[in-house]
């Protein structure tokens, strides 16, 4: 079980995980654990609460360590494996109606009222002794525009995967540097979205291009089927 790591205040557990072995083939090399991880409490919402973990190797080489109250560092272990998890397959149409809510709530748009308190314009007019400092007509100078060189703002990533679905229903092939100029991202940042998202063609009439997994595909028709009928 997996619980809070303060012991002066002790937490119920956040989740479980549950290690499943075929013991007909526990001897077969090909026959390898398959794990899952239950969040413990009420479900919340569309929230998946069951999630698979894939275990691989393929990370960077780390370690555990920890420091007592003297101030004593100890190293405790090294990490061997990593675990990537993805909704379990039971969990998939309660995740593809999450998304669809995030979706749909990205596409709403909302009006905000601001009240001025001040109303008599005394910002909007030029102060006396200011005139000569206003600059108009060929010598305005220009704002500067978006470019490599400014460094780009990381959005929220659930935000992002609603602006990918979206984008996908525009069109259903995309390269990474249309992706990049689409949503003004870090390019590390649209890497990973797309690592999650997507499939990658390698061969074919839309090769160096992404493409959605077939579940988001799915999601994707189904988002735009109702609004189409809203």
């Amino acid at each position: 079980s997996l619980r809070s790591s303060n012991n002066d205040h002790p937490s119920p557990s956040l989740a479980k995980v549950i290690v499943s072995i075929d013991p007909l083939h526990s001897n077969d090399d090909s026959a390898s654990p398959q794990f899952t991880m239950e969040l413990a409490g009420a479900e919340s919402g569309n929230m998946p609460k069951r999630f698979s973990m894939e275990m691989s190797k393929d990370l960077i080489p780390m370690a555990v360590f920890s420091e007592s109250s003297q101030g004593k560092i100890s190293m405790e272990g090294k990490i061997l494996n990593k675990f990537d998890m993805k909704p379990h397959p039971e969990n998939l149409e309660s995740y593809r109606k999450l998304c669809r809510e995030r979706t749909q709530k990205y596409m709403t748009k909302t009006r905000k009222i601001q009240v001025i308190e001040n109303d008599n314009g005394a910002r909007m007019r030029p102060m006396p002794g200011m005139m000569g400092f206003i600059v108009s007509g060929p010598d305005k100078k220009k704002t500067p525009t978006k470019g490599s060189e400014m460094k780009r703002t990381r959005r929220d990533r659930g935000e992002m995967e609603e602006i990918m679905f979206k984008l996908f229903e525009r069109q259903p092939n995309w390269t990474l540097k249309q992706l990049i100029q689409e949503t003004d991202q870090p390019e590390q940042f649209v890497k990973d979205l797309l690592k999650d998202l997507c499939v990658y063609n390698n061969k074919g009439a839309n090769q160096g291009t992404y493409e959605l997994r077939p579940e988001y595909k799915k999601l994707s028709d189904e988002t735009s089927t109702n609004t189409k009928l809203s």
